[in-house]
């Protein structure tokens, strides 16, 4: 995985550089001091950490950076837009890292590297599936982080693909008013390397999450041994997964 990964991105590196990047006449007055009061990634995860969540409550939702500005909140795979757009402008390439679970209830985070590590950006309701500072010598390595943390009732990560918005040529991700379920299609079809966690790792890991959640059910779950690697609020609340968010199809709103 780790040398398709290299080819996809230099393979973006070059069709990217290709592809305009919006103008500051492009934005608004405030998205354009949003994007300059947040040019690094540990600032953006900031951004992203006190937004509230989106819950979608009156219908499902996919904003672009412009949607999710005017509106003020961000589920998963909007956050991940919106950290795109504000570091596009600060030199890094829109990337997307997409983490699949066997329950449908797939995760999407911004990947950037920084001083040739990876790091992650994100947005969820579960501590553990925020960002991670940028010391994975891999993307994988980086992945790896998020297995426990990703096991609750139901979850359970079985997959991982990396890809670039600007594979989506013209769509407009950024700005439109729209709903961009394209950026959602993409990031289904693209290619995913499997994972497989043992059975017996995988029990272990639940039994313990069931247990803390019995206790209390809503301290935020932040006992991984990954958390000095998060760049994100470990103390966010997390509890149950709503029903209405346990689907039949994929979607990006891992919680």
């Amino acid at each position: 995985m780790a040398a398709k990964t290299s080819r996809h991105l230099l393979a973006t590196r070059r069709v990217g550089r290709a592809k305009s990047i919006p103008p500051q006449s492009a934005f608004t007055r405030k998205e354009w001091a949003i994007i300059q009061a947040h040019r690094t990634p540990r600032r953006v995860q900031n951004f992203l950490d006190n937004l509230p969540y989106n819950w979608e409550k009156q219908k499902e939702t996919l904003r672009s950076f412009r949607g999710v500005i005017a509106r003020g909140t961000a589920h998963c795979l909007e956050a991940a837009i919106t950290a795109a757009v504000i570091l596009e402008q600060h030199g890094h390439p829109p990337l997307m890292l997409s983490l699949e679970s066997t329950d449908k209830l797939d995760h999407v985070l911004y990947l950037f590297k920084e001083n040739g590590r990876w790091g992650a950006l994100g947005r969820s309701r579960e501590a553990g599936l925020h960002g991670r500072k940028p010391v994975f010598r891999s993307v994988r390595e980086l992945v790896l982080t998020y297995v426990e943390p990703y096991v609750d009732y139901t979850g359970h990560l079985c997959g991982y693909g990396v890809g670039t918005l600007r594979d989506l040529g013209d769509y407009d991700w950024r700005f439109s008013p729209k709903n961009v379920w394209q950026v959602e299609q993409y990031l289904l079809k693209m290619p995913h390397k499997k994972y497989r966690m043992s059975a017996r790792r995988y029990r272990q890991v639940q039994r313990r999450f069931t247990a803390f959640r019995a206790a209390d059910p809503k301290a935020p779950v932040n006992y991984y041994d990954s958390r000095p690697t998060w760049m994100g609020n470990p103390n966010i609340p997390s509890g149950p997964i709503p029903k209405k968010f346990r689907l039949t199809k994929p979607r990006y709103a891992k919680e």
